[in-house]
């Protein structure tokens, strides 16, 4: 796999001339989609094709963000609106069994939309646990406020995925939910005790730490390292995601393009692969700023790329047999009894 350790985005529905030129010959691992990439489902099945039909790799991943509830980038009217993770927390309080089963069911649904439009990687599960007074930047994107509910019911989400051959991507390790500020807009710094950080914000990544993905928040922990966010912190990859989280997955930035970071963007890509990630991650389809991400990624390989291709090992070719107008019919019924 001779590709270049990052992921990239484009401006709009239709890949530009300069995009394509700049796909082919900078042959990044993966692009990201947002809304302004979508219009509707030929269109975005045709995007997807020319990406890989660019790069001349059948496999190469297309990933998006489409949790549900504030945050899904394939909307209505051409795909169905899905809840936030709160509401299949809601269902797992009424009901622990009900509610994982409709939580996996509902990534499964999610799964088979974008597998339709040849997507094959959901920046889901959340992971975050959110604690009184935080930002409200993960609010009910969270399924609960413990991070047990979290842990049962983020396997279940990525289970869900797994199942109908979408890689998931846990996020955002090892926790954005106390954050008093949005990684978007400015930098969060936590000054939480570490063995609190490990009882509660750590605890369902340590539980996924077998997922394929995992994509870093941009957030300083204090008791982890003062100087630096875990996105560019060495010894907060090495210690914590690595070390006592135990993730040996493939291992992305969160948005280089996120006002938490400082620094142009190719000193932020060159600062992530420094402290350990394996993938950089840009969204915004700046060309400029993508050009510059390029520059600084290295082609993947040793661990990074050992660490890629199993990822993608695990995409499911043959997925679970779905009648997808049934689980509809069941997911909108049990949400509708907790509405």
């Amino acid at each position: 796999m001779t590709v270049r350790a990052f992921i990239a985005g484009c401006s709009g529905p239709v890949l530009t001339d300069s995009e394509r030129g700049f796909l082919r010959d900078a042959d990044p691992w993966g692009l990201i989609v947002f809304r302004r990439n979508v219009a509707d489902a030929a269109q975005l099945r045709a995007l997807t094709d020319s990406f890989r039909d660019i790069t001349g790799r059948a496999n190469a991943p297309v990933l998006v963000d489409q949790e549900g509830g504030r945050v899904q980038r394939l909307n209505a009217p051409h795909w169905p609106k899905y809840p936030p993770g709160r509401r299949y927390g809601d269902l797992f309080a009424a009901d622990p069994v009900f509610g994982r089963e409709m939580t996996r069911l509902a990534a499964m649904l999610m799964a088979h939309d974008l597998r339709a439009v040849g997507i094959d990687v959901d920046c889901v599960p959340v992971l975050d646990v959110p604690q009184p007074g935080a930002h409200d930047i993960i609010g009910d994107r969270a399924y609960g406020l413990d991070p047990a509910t979290v842990s049962i019911l983020g396997r279940a989400a990525a289970e869900g995925l797994m199942a109908m051959g979408v890689l998931p991507i846990i996020k955002h390790i090892p926790g954005h939910g106390r954050a008093f500020a949005d990684s978007h807009e400015a930098l969060p710094v936590v000054d939480t005790p570490l063995d609190e950080l490990r009882r509660i914000d750590f605890a369902p990544f340590r539980a996924l730490a077998d997922m394929p993905l995992a994509m870093t928040a941009h957030v300083v922990y204090t008791a982890v390292d003062p100087d630096a966010p875990i996105t560019t912190s060495k010894h907060g990859i090495a210690s914590v995601i690595r070390g006592e989280i135990g993730f040996d997955g493939c291992l992305m930035s969160d948005d280089l393009s996120m006002k938490a970071l400082s620094g142009d963007m190719r000193a932020r890509a060159e600062a992530a692969f420094a402290a350990g990630c394996d993938l950089a991650l840009h969204c915004n389809g700046d060309m400029d700023e993508m050009m510059a991400v390029a520059e600084a990624s290295p082609m993947l390989a040793g661990e990074a790329l050992r660490r890629a291709a199993a990822a993608l090992g695990r995409i499911a070719h043959a997925p679970e047999p779905f009648d997808a107008d049934d689980a509809r019919a069941r997911l909108d019924a049990a949400l509708a009894a907790v509405a």
